[in-house]
């Protein structure tokens, strides 16, 4: 597992938090999302041999109005 904290741009309240927690912690190799509302961070743990950053990113793009910088 690797656990990376990512600048993310779009989140506003505590409904874009939970919606972007929600969406990350259901994608097949993600064990754990928190994100930081002040911060405007998402820390992921996942397993990079299931799922990489980019499909994060797209999954987290999908969910709303938010873009996960993953360079």
């Amino acid at each position: 597992m690797e656990e990376k904290t990512f600048n993310i741009f779009g989140m506003k309240c505590a409904h874009c938090k939970a919606s972007v927690e929600e969406t990350l912690r259901n994608i097949e190799g993600v064990s754990n999302a928190y994100a930081d509302l002040n911060k405007k961070t998402v820390t992921i743990v996942y397993d990079s041999q299931k799922v990489s950053t980019s499909q994060l990113k797209q999954a987290v793009a999908n969910c709303g109005n938010f873009e996960l910088e993953t360079d």
